[in-house]
C-alpha cells in the first residue's frame, strides 16, 4: 500500500488544518488507517484511527478538536485539527495496517513520508 500525505504548512495558533492522505496499491477496504505525529525531540504518538466500517478512535488528549475521516472508497484519509496550539507542531504521518484492533495505540506497518505542520504563536 502507498500512502502520500499533503496539506501541512504554517498555521497560527487557534487556527485549523486539514491533512489528506492518498491511499493506493492494495485492498484499502481491509485496512485500519491512522494518523500519527512526531514533534522535534519527542516520540511519535498516535492521533486517531479509523477502520473499514468508519469506526473512529482518538488519543484522549486530542479528543474534541480532532476529526479523522475517509472518503467512501477509502482512497483518501483526512485529519482535521482545530484550535491549534504551538505544541501541535509536528510531522504528521498517515499509517495503515491489516486486521486486529484499530486504534492509534497499535503497531502500524505501512507509513507515508509525512507532512509538516508548524503552529506559530
Amino acid at each position: 500500500v502507498q500512502l502520500v500525505e499533503s496539506g501541512g504548512g504554517s498555521v497560527q495558533a487557534g487556527g485549523s488544518v486539514r491533512l489528506s492522505c492518498k491511499v493506493s496499491g492494495y485492498a484499502s477496504n481491509m485496512l485500519c488507517m491512522a494518523w500519527f505525529r512526531q514533534a522535534p525531540g519527542k516520540e511519535r504518538e498516535g492521533v486517531a484511527a479509523i477502520d473499514s466500517d468508519g469506526r473512529t478512535s482518538y488519543a484522549n488528549r486530542l479528543k474534541g478538536r480532532t476529526i479523522i475521516s475517509q472518503d467512501s472508497g477509502r482512497n483518501a484519509l483526512y485529519l482535521e485539527m482545530n484550535s491549534l496550539k504551538t505544541e501541535d507542531t509536528a510531522m504528521y504521518y498517515c499509517a495503515a495496517k491489516h486486521g486486529g484492533y484499530c486504534d492509534p495505540t497499535r503497531t502500524f506497518t505501512q507509513w507515508g513520508q509525512g507532512t509538516q505542520v508548524t503552529v506559530s504563536p
